[in-house]
């Protein structure tokens, strides 16, 4: 067992957990934060993708040793990134109206991915969507709709 120390959505937690524990699981199992979810386990979907000090990460690739002393932001987190007294980020309401989200388990790794390509390019055309969310796979949406719902969170966010 290690000690790790590190800083979820803002929240600082000291785990004593096993070191070549996958990220992912102690997200889920230790901090019960289940919004990440499972989707290969192989890091080919992107459904477990969270913010780790502002990169992001396949969370089942990730050992939490090397998460120590780090910020990571899960899809818990994401309306806290909106600004206080926030419900929903600008990208999750954007999703729910042009029906981005569908069965739910890419939508978390989707949005996390969303908001890293957004601080890239705060306006990409669709290439820069395609390449920013090719290591997200949905099986539901056709992806139409998902960058549809990322053009319109660019456009909310560039008229703030």
């Amino acid at each position: 067992m290690s000690t790790i120390t590190l800083t979820v959505n803002g929240e600082p937690h000291r785990l004593e957990v096993p070191p070549m524990k996958r990220l992912l699981d102690v997200l889920r199992e230790d901090l019960q934060l289940t919004g990440t979810k499972e989707g290969c386990g192989e890091g080919e979907c992107g459904s477990c993708s969270v913010l780790l000090n502002g990169d992001l990460v396949n969370s089942c690739l990730v050992p939490v040793l090397q998460t120590e002393g780090a910020t990571i932001t899960t899809i818990e987190g994401v309306a806290d990134l909106a600004g206080p007294g926030e419900r929903l980020h600008p990208i999750q309401q954007c999703f729910l109206e042009h029906g981005g989200a569908q069965c739910g388990i890419c939508t978390p790794g989707m949005i996390l991915a969303t908001h890293h390509l957004l601080e890239k390019y705060p306006q990409p055309d669709l290439s820069q969507i395609q390449e920013g969310l090719a290591g997200n796979l949905c099986r539901c949406t056709g992806y139409t709709r998902i960058f549809a719902a990322v053009q319109a969170a660019a456009r909310m966010e560039g008229s703030k």
